[in-house]
């Protein structure tokens, strides 16, 4: 297939005018209108990841994490295209797919990236937290309950690193935020439950959903061997 059919299949999902100001999603390398025949799907582009792309005879790498975030020896055989922000944003995304993921079927958008499920009935924070674990797969999520509560009915959720949208959800008075990457002062003020469940966990999720949406196009889609730079000890 065509690498411009490719890019307007995930534009078309996740437009690119989406993306934040800072950001620079879209083709990260462009080898022109070079026939793809094998994508490798990734969070991040490591060095590792191009090992995979090559091993594996991909001819492009579709990541989400756009290549500022990190170097690595470049291989000019492949093609890299990156969708970040706008495909946090875009409606059946990053954050989309997690809440997906967890069982939940209705969310509602506020602002750009943060969703809010509401609960018909209460969780206990124990038994969400068991849920967590058990539909990612997870051995710990830290939390933040700086007030001891112990139930749970409306849901923020903002996949990757969503601490800034902390206040957001206090004032739609969330009961709790599931998002990763959660700084120390953050949590220390936080006023609602906090689960920090990785930012790598938090985002994975969503290549099978770049998967569905590029299967059965007459190319062969490989998600990477990836995992977290974390472990748990």
């Amino acid at each position: 297939m065509n690498i411009i059919r490719i890019i307007n299949l995930i534009e078309n999902f996740a437009p690119i005018e989406l993306q934040e100001s800072w950001d620079c999603s879209g083709l990260q390398v462009d080898l022109g209108g070079k026939n793809i025949k094998r994508i490798l799907l990734c969070l991040s582009i490591t060095q590792n990841i191009i090992e995979q792309a090559i091993e594996k005879n991909c001819n492009m790498i579709i990541s989400h994490h756009p290549l500022f975030f990190v170097p690595f020896e470049f291989n000019k055989n492949i093609s890299i295209y990156s969708a970040h922000t706008n495909l946090d944003k875009a409606d059946g995304g990053t954050t989309d797919t997690l809440i997906k993921l967890l069982g939940f079927n209705k969310s509602q958008k506020i602002g750009e990236f943060l969703r809010l499920v509401e609960l018909e009935n209460e969780f206990s924070l124990d038994d969400f937290v068991k849920l967590i674990k058990e539909k990612l797969n997870l051995k710990i999520v830290r939390v933040v309950n700086n007030f001891n509560r112990e139930k749970v009915r409306k849901l923020a959720f903002c996949a990757g690193s969503g601490s800034d949208f902390l206040r957001e959800a206090e004032k739609i008075f969330a009961d709790i935020l599931i998002t990763g990457d959660v700084k120390y002062h953050v949590a220390f003020d936080s006023n609602i439950i906090i689960a920090d469940i990785g930012h790598f966990e938090s985002e994975y999720p969503v290549l099978k959903t770049l998967e569905e949406l590029l299967k059965n196009k007459g190319i062969e889609v490989i998600t990477a061997n990836e995992k977290s730079p974390f472990i748990d000890c």
